[in-house]
């Protein structure tokens, strides 16, 4: 195929590996060089520190593997380039260190080598890369075919990727910003609260306080909003104890959103593991937005709350073969990314974004491992959830729980001490791994998610996969040692309905993501209860309500740890769409005024409760799998489970059909302990989920379990904002009325 004759230089190799050939300075590039010393290869990054002489500086070092030359280019305040060759390399590390060099300072990289896609290898010095370890990042990703390392949309698909382009990319891609760390964190006073005890809250930085009353203009949408009393007020009213924040790594917008005018809202698309996303500061990005985010981490410790960051380690922003160079590609595709064995210009996806990094290459773990480190040293975090999790364990094309991530996490003193949360699967083959991750890890439990979606909605034939998502999912989760809390139970996720949508919609409306409704999930086990969307009828929205009362409670009633979504507990929609990642606006943004409706308001009053009565009884947080034995001679089992006939259920009833279970949890002699070592003791209570539409008789059990109950939730009554207090005689029966839930508490006489 002839090449036209305006890119034939694109194809031009440097003359050789010490003398390579750069695209031309830009014009005003002449500063004056820095002399730059030796300094050292560890620790990666750019590190301000005193020198000896007590002059200041800066040391960088970066991990060029097969690499045959680097440039360290600083930026001055209108944008001119500086180069500084680093002559100096360890261990495949280019380190250099430059005099007078400080904080604020805005650098990236050149990198020089072979350019042979067929082989992987795709090195380009006229694109300008960012520190893999850069602590912020100051400038946007704009949409220009600079930012390509080949020659963006060359028309022949066969060599689309493989036509080197030299336009050099500065301008259009953002820069690392030299930070000083000089925080010790002593004043810090981190919660630690232990994972039995735990509630989640999910929430978007941005979309939490964009609309938040109370929280300054200037601060909404940002780490300081997230931080501000107003918001703090909120969170501990609710009662949640760690809020885990969708993506704050720095990302980029995909191409196909910004040429629909669209932003990724959500965040899953990281390009900067150690920076914290610049668009959510309200100080600056030169370095402010670091120091910002440690202020919203003390002031949301100094609430009780701890911070938990979704991450996403499993890709990059960079995508496939036709993505663009922005960081990682350019210092060693081939050590960062896992390419096909047969075919080293693509790359295996196993999570549908174009790439896959390989955690299981020593240099790409140790990126993985440093960051982490990073956040939880440095930044104050308390823990992370993996973003398809199961990617991260791959070795070759399996998942292995065995693969050199999930050692390194084991073994390390800081990592192996925070909270540890898998997302189990990606889109792989063979990459659903509910319950199969090793001890120190919590999952999200789909199946519990599944589970009572169906029930509710009256899609389960029978009772038994309810009863096992109840009692802590002891099917998936207790072998190998490990606990109920193993299970982060949740109804919904930002992937997804939201709580309300759920019992609306039938079906997904993602008109408005420009992609014709084709993205997002098929299979949302939802139910709109009569009518798509919004009605004025009175009976269908009344039953929603009653639905989303009924969904809130069992999900706070369930051994396991909740997770809730920021504004579920108050009726928030997006008006049907379940893929709302491209949504930053008010179909992504928390709705406040619906907490001030009549009609929602008693919802979050019920979510509130609801998370008081589990922090004050231990038994309704269980830290032990069920046993269904008495906890001493004499007593009644931890764990009875009933049929509406107040009878203990046999084999059998586990396979009759119906919609009716109720299991009562003892709390005689619990497994946790008071300060003195002695068992703990608790009210037992009596749970009853009914998903038919007609009202049922339940017979209350009678002795050894009780004598007389009291009602403490009932989801058919509108107002939950306080328990009515009714007694029931034990062994007599009761009208539980269509698709509803009832909590009683044993009491200790009749009344």
């Amino acid at each position: 195929m002839a090449m036209p004759a305006e890119l034939r230089l694109t194809q031009e190799e440097p003359e050789g590996p010490h003398a390579p050939e750069t695209p031309p300075a830009e014009p005003g590039d002449r500063a004056p060089k820095r002399a730059v010393l030796p300094g050292s290869w560890q620790p990666l990054g750019a590190r301000y520190h005193q020198g000896p002489d007590g002059r200041p500086g800066t040391n960088f070092a970066v991990w060029a593997g097969g690499a045959e030359a680097v440039e360290l280019c600083l930026f001055d305040e209108e944008g001119h380039e500086t180069r500084h060759p680093l002559r100096e390399q360890t261990f495949q590390v280019w380190h250099g260190h430059l005099p007078d060099v400080r904080p604020g300072q805005r650098y990236g990289y050149r990198v020089h080598g072979r350019w042979d896609p067929w082989t992987g290898a795709r090195w380009n010095p006229a694109k300008l890369l960012l520190d893999p370890y850069a602590r912020a990042v100051d400038g946007p990703f704009v949409l220009h075919d600079s930012a390509y390392g080949h020659v963006h949309g060359w028309p022949e698909a066969d060599v689309a990727d493989t036509v080197r382009d030299n336009r050099d990319s500065a301008r259009h891609v953002p820069k690392g910003v030299v930070v000083h760390d000089g925080d010790d964190w002593l004043d810090d006073r981190r919660p630690k609260t232990p994972w039995a005890d735990t509630v989640l809250y999910e929430l978007h930085v941005k979309g939490f306080t964009q609309n938040l009353p109370g929280v300054p203009p200037e601060l909404r949408g940002t780490y300081a909003g997230l931080g501000h009393p107003a918001t703090l007020d909120y969170l501990t009213g609710l009662g949640v104890t760690a809020v885990e924040l969708l993506p704050v790594h720095q990302f980029a917008d995909e191409e196909h959103l910004q040429r629909r005018g669209l932003r990724n809202y959500w965040g899953y698309n990281s390009i900067g593991y150690f920076a914290p996303h610049a668009a959510y500061s309200a100080s600056g990005s030169r370095g402010e937005q670091v120091g910002e985010f440690k202020r919203m981490v003390r002031s949301l410790h100094a609430a009780g709350i701890e911070v938990i960051l979704d991450v996403v380690y499993n890709h990059t922003a960079e995508g496939g073969e036709g993505g663009p160079t922005w960081s990682l590609r350019g210092f060693d595709n081939a050590g960062y990314y896992r390419l096909q064995p047969h075919n080293r210009r693509g790359y295996q996806d196993f999570t549908g974004c174009g790439n896959s990094l390989d955690a299981a290459q020593p240099q790409t773990l140790r990126l993985i491992t440093d960051s982490l480190r990073y956040w939880v040293t440095e930044m104050g975090v308390d823990g992370f959830r993996f973003d398809l999790a199961a990617t991260l364990a791959r070795t070759g094309y399996d998942v292995d729980m065995r693969a050199p991530f999930l050692g390194a996490v084991f073994q390390d003193p800081v990592l192996s001490r925070v909270k540890l949360i898998a997302e189990p699967w990606d889109v792989g083959l063979g990459g659903y791994q509910v319950g199969n991750f090793p001890p120190l890890w919590t999952e999200w439990n789909d199946r519990y998610r599944d589970t009572v979606r169906d029930f509710w909605r009256g899609a389960r034939p029978d009772v038994r996969d309810l009863g096992y998502r109840l009692a802590g999912s002891s099917d998936l989760y207790q072998r190998a040692g490990r606990r109920p809390f193993a299970s982060v139970n949740y109804v919904t996720a930002h992937d997804g309905f939201t709580l309300r949508d759920l019992v609306s919609y039938n079906g997904k409306h993602n008109q408005a993501n420009g992609e014709d409704n084709r993205d997002g999930t098929d299979d949302n086990h939802s139910w709109n209860c009569g009518a798509e969307g919004d009605t004025e009828s009175p009976s269908i929205n009344a039953l929603r309500r009653r639905q989303l009362r009924n969904l809130m409670s069992t999900l706070l009633l369930s051994t396991g740890v909740p997770m809730l979504v920021a504004g579920d507990e108050f009726g928030r929609t997006q008006g049907g769409n379940n893929n709302a990642y491209c949504q930053d606006n008010e179909v992504g943004w928390v709705d406040w005024s619906l907490l001030d409706s009549p009609e929602w308001r008693p919802l979050h009053d019920l979510t509130a409760r609801l998370i008081r009565l589990r922090r004050t009884h231990p038994v309704l947080r269980q830290r032990a799998f069920f046993s269904g034995r008495p906890a001493h001679p004499g007593g009644v089992p931890d764990l009875t489970w009933f049929t509406a006939r107040g009878k203990e259920m046999t084999e059998a009833d586990w396979y009759e059909p119906g919609a009716t279970l109720a299991m009562l949890l003892s709390g005689d002699d619990l497994t946790e302990r008071d300060p003195c070592g002695e068992p703990l003791q608790d009210d037992s209570f009596l749970l009853i989920l009914h998903a038919h539409h007609r009202a049922t008789r339940f017979t209350l059990p009678g002795l050894p379990w009780a004598r007389c109950y009291e009602t403490v939730v009932d989801t058919a009554s509108e107002q939950q904002s306080t328990p009515d207090g009714r007694h029931c005689p034990a062994g007599e029966p009761i009208v539980v009325p269509g698709r509803s839930l009832l909590l009683l508490r044993v009491c200790a006489g009749e009344e």
